[in-house]
């Protein structure tokens, strides 16, 4: 009988342990995708249409709780759900905001009467798009961005198919407010 008692009582604290460490890893799993879906996520930019900014192939952190209590602002990297393509996320800049009106005249954005000052364009012109999408309908301008909306734009301007292609997104189609670059190392900083 004390054969018996012995191989019993080692078998619970392994069987124990085991169950502590699937415990453990689910919770762990669990925390990381509540705090992926919820708080904030890793993007990797495979695009050109926000250089200088933002470089093809850089990591940077998207949050996402402070639209929850605010709305977007002109001039945040915000990134959203592609229109065109549920699946696929973009990321450009808040150009304007609900109620605003958007012109271009003479390659510069005008926003409500008043030119931009955008040092993130590096001196690129900005155009309206020939071509537009099937989803914008028909843009022209001055355009004013309807309620509930904003209006986005890549920083390479002539290398980028944002609003003056697809139209404004809807402000419930943000997913992140894009905060900092972590990767690579060389390209890290604040947006």
């Amino acid at each position: 009988m004390a054969a018996r008692h012995a191989d019993t009582g080692e078998d619970a604290p392994k069987h124990n342990e085991f169950l502590e460490w699937i415990l453990v890893i689910a919770i762990a799993i669990g925390c990381a995708l509540a705090f992926r879906t919820f708080v904030a996520e890793v993007y990797e930019v495979p695009s050109g249409s926000m250089l200088d900014t933002i470089q093809i192939g850089d990591r940077l952190i998207g949050e996402k709780i402070s639209y929850h209590f605010s709305s977007p602002k002109q001039g945040d990297i915000v990134t959203f759900i592609d229109p065109e393509d549920s699946k696929s996320t973009l990321i450009k800049r808040v150009i304007a905001t609900s109620g605003q009106t958007v012109e271009f005249k003479d390659g510069v954005v005008y926003v409500d009467g008043e030119a931009l000052d955008e040092p993130y364009t590096e001196g690129k012109p900005t155009e309206p798009l020939m071509m537009q999408s099937a989803n914008a309908g028909s843009i022209e301008y001055p355009y004013t961005v309807p309620e509930g909306c904003v209006w986005v734009m890549g920083d390479n301007r002539t290398n980028s198919l944002d609003s003056r292609y697809f139209g404004p997104i809807e402000v419930s189609s943000i997913t992140s407010h894009g905060l900092f670059i972590f990767w690579p190392l060389s390209d890290a900083g604040s947006l």
